[in-house]
């Protein structure tokens, strides 16, 4: 399998052009632009496509973005339009809600029913990508011989992100590929395990080196208030387990997650660490594990 590493940086406008030049001129594979709207980030599709356009040859993905409460035609249309831009450098991920809950309201859906949108709405994205006329009769979306006017001259690969058994039922059922996070190897190997077999159920296979997770790395050790973040999203886990606490052990955990049949890994600094030297230090450590 092909081992590939990505850079998250937060991607705040007046960083991005000289991250960006870095990022392309090192032959790193891919910057990645998270859902993070009340913040100093660029808004992911807004980087995606400012990226692309300063670029000859590095990826653009979302880890995650936000699909229910989308229209997913107009999504569609976007990522339609970047992949003619772009063919081969588009990596959407979605995932069900935004990560803080100040901006949940920003994405409404019907009251229960944000599982059964997500459903649709992947769908509906899916079918306008192939370039076809597509009529769907769903209960939230309704389409009759619509097309989007563009077709990608590559296909578009849509993964999803979750750590639950729903959202691994979804993936199998529905998505090319999945991006989690904050998981150890060995619950990334049951994540695997029950994407594929979900998969199997519904007649379909995942790509084998479909399979990533994001990761964030310290230098210098996890300090209080980073762990105790940490504890909020996962009290049943230790820290150090889930976020390295230095590179030294963020190679352990790769190790730990190659063997459980992952692949693909977008990295983020965690802590005060000056976005240069992030990019020289993942440079040294992670371009030579490519292959």
């Amino acid at each position: 399998m092909k081992l590939r590493f990505g850079v998250s940086l937060g991607n705040r406008v007046e960083e991005l052009p000289r991250v960006i030049d870095r990022l392309e001129s090192a032959g790193v594979d891919s910057l990645w632009f998270s859902e993070l709207v009340y913040t100093p980030a660029v808004d992911p599709f807004a980087g995606m496509a400012y990226t692309l356009g300063r670029t000859d040859r590095l990826k653009v993905g979302t880890s995650v973005a936000v699909l229910p409460g989308r229209n997913p035609v107009l999504v569609a249309k976007a990522l339609a339009s970047l992949a003619a831009l772009g063919p081969k450098r588009v990596l959407p991920a979605f995932g069900l809600r935004p990560a803080s809950p100040a901006e949940w309201d920003l994405f409404a859906v019907p009251d229960g029913k944000r599982a059964a949108v997500f459903d649709e709405a992947l769908q509906v994205v899916r079918a306008l990508l192939t370039g076809d006329e597509v009529s769907f009769d769903g209960t939230f979306f309704q389409l009759t011989a619509a097309s989007l006017g563009i077709r990608p001259p590559a296909p578009v690969d849509i993964w999803l992100g979750g750590s639950a058994p729903a959202a691994f039922r979804r993936i199998g059922r529905l998505a090319d590929g999945w991006l989690g996070s904050f998981l150890t190897p060995d619950e990334a190997r049951v994540a695997r395990d029950s994407i594929e077999r979900a998969a199997a159920q519904a007649g379909r296979t995942i790509e084998p080196d479909h399979f990533g997770l994001s990761l964030g790395v310290a230098d210098g050790g996890l300090g209080h208030e980073i762990a105790a973040a940490i504890r909020s999203r996962r009290p049943d886990a230790d820290p150090a387990d889930l976020v390295a606490g230095d590179w030294s052990q963020l190679h352990r955990q790769l190790d730990g997650l190659i063997a459980a049949g992952l692949s693909k890994f977008v990295i983020r600094p965690v802590g005060d660490t000056p976005s240069d030297e992030f990019i020289d230090r993942f440079i040294t450590e992670l371009l030579p594990r490519q292959n």
